[in-house]
């Protein structure tokens, strides 16, 4: 889910911060991209003309391992440079949001099984989108994938965003690349938006800069942090009856979301006591209808901990390398087991091999030292980080 409604926000009130790009604007470009993000987005939109899932010839589904492949070769082509960060073990906060969505999967299983002699193939459709769920296996395929094609990736201690995050601030990378908008709530400098979708949609590249928006906010980064929070985040449940407006006017007034629940406690216990006209029941009513209520259990500060200290490897010490591809290994791994087209397949690996051998021209603003007018967030730091930094190099050689 990422954020709820921090995209539409942003567009209205910090506007600056906001840029669309064709993709070749993005040359010679590092970006680290949410490959469990990718994954599931794969699974669910490479589909055949009839609707359904990419598979091979003995009906293995393939979507996942052709999405990637020809979209980062599409970005590479533009001279691009990824690394994909796939998600660990998601906190234990997170726990009660993955119930919810496989509760959601299995009620979406069994209204297909009820309405496949009735349903209309475009109702079938969604309701097999509905239960897409990347596995164990297709995360270990896609890894191969790209280990035989040389592109570096990083498996997160925890979630994929804020690897991402704490790559761009380490300046291994120009920005993250995601869907999801909690990528700046942990602290990405540069959030890249579509940079894997498909060419046929023809969408811009949608490019956020996070300093920028604070800066027209009038916030530091503590105070975004308790924002996005109330907005609605995977780690809590939202706040009936505070929508983005009324987020936004609650932090800039109050400045910390412990003053912000402390005025609304105040406020709904003004309400639940109301002057009596004698008609109770229309007050009761006019009191449900206008009222904020927060949940019982919220446990915010726990959350705002995982936004600001995040369980991630130390970037600074995670060596990124993209090597030649293995085209032999490849051809035979995509074609013979997986039934992709060989002749297309090589093709591909050659423009591999030719970005990889080639000297990329230096972008131009490489050439100048820009001083940012407010300094960058400052890294998250773990009790876990120590030992997690340590195993930076074993996690990175998985993919040699």
């Amino acid at each position: 889910m990422g954020i709820k409604g921090l995209t539409s926000l942003l567009a209205d009130e910090a506007p600056g911060c906001i840029k669309h790009h064709d993709i070749k604007t993005l040359f010679g470009r590092k970006v680290a991209i949410d490959a469990s993000m990718s994954l599931y987005q794969f699974l669910i939109a490479v589909r055949q003309s009839d609707g359904q899932q990419m598979m091979s010839d003995s009906g293995k589904v393939t979507s996942h391992l052709l999405g990637f492949f020809y979209r980062t070769i599409r970005m590479v082509d533009y001279g691009i440079k990824p690394v994909y960060v796939f998600d660990g073990k998601p906190p234990d906060l997170k726990k009660d949001v993955l119930a919810k969505r496989f509760g959601r999967r299995e009620e979406a299983r069994a209204e297909e099984e009820e309405k496949k002699d009735i349903a209309d193939s475009e109702t079938l459709d969604q309701l097999a989108r509905r239960q897409v769920r990347p596995t164990r296996e297709h995360n270990a395929e896609v890894q191969r994938l790209l280990t035989l094609m040389g592109i570096p990736w990083v498996v997160s201690p925890s979630e994929a965003e804020a690897q991402c995050a704490e790559l761009a601030r380490a300046g291994k990378v120009y920005a993250a690349g995601s869907e999801d908008m909690d990528t700046l709530t942990f602290g990405s400098p540069i959030l890249l938006k579509n940079l894997t979708a498909s060419e046929q949609k023809k969408l811009p590249v949608t490019e956020v800069n996070l300093h920028k928006a604070l800066e027209e906010l009038n916030m530091p980064m503590s105070q975004f942090v308790d924002l996005c929070m109330l907005l609605g985040c995977d780690y809590l449940d939202p706040i009936r009856g505070v929508g983005p407006k009324k987020a936004l006017k609650l932090i800039q007034e109050h400045e910390t979301l412990e003053r912000v629940l402390d005025h609304l406690h105040l406020t709904s216990a003004k309400k639940e006591n109301p002057p009596s006209d004698g008609n109770d029941e229309e007050v009761s009513s006019k009191k449900r209808a206008g009222a904020i209520q927060v949940p019982d259990i919220w446990p915010f500060q726990e959350a705002r901990s995982l936004f600001q200290s995040p369980e991630v490897l130390d970037g600074h010490n995670i060596q990124l390398k993209w090597d030649q591809p293995k085209t032999e290994e490849l051809v035979s791994f995509l074609c013979g087991e997986n039934g992709f087209g060989e002749e297309r397949v090589r093709r591909s690996c050659e423009k591999l091999s030719h970005a990889v051998g080639q000297k990329q021209q230096g972008r131009l603003d490489g050439f100048f030292s820009i001083q940012p007018k407010q300094q960058a967030p400052s890294a998250p730091t773990s009790t876990k980080r120590k030992a997690a930094s340590n195993s930076a190099n074993e996690k990175s050689s998985r993919r040699r």
